[in-house]
């Protein structure tokens, strides 16, 4: 899979991916038809910094999360 194309089915897998390594609760507000497909480089950033991390403190979570909120449409 490249990811570096944008594409509907990128955005869903790395949404997937970002919501399962985080483990997050409120997995309703990271739809991926939610995603603005202009965002689509922030995204993939998003999705390779948190891919690499072993471990994410809950502020870096907080903080994620709202990054994850401005790339919305």
């Amino acid at each position: 899979m490249d990811l570096t194309k944008p594409s509907p089915e990128n955005i869903v897998f790395m949404i997937e991916e970002i919501k399962e390594k985080l483990r997050m609760v409120n997995v309703d507000a990271l739809k991926s038809e939610n995603f603005n497909p202009s965002k689509y480089e922030d995204l993939h950033y998003m999705y390779e910094m948190v891919m690499k991390r072993a471990h994410i403190s809950p502020n870096e979570m907080q903080a994620i999360a709202a990054e994850l909120g401005s790339l919305r449409k």
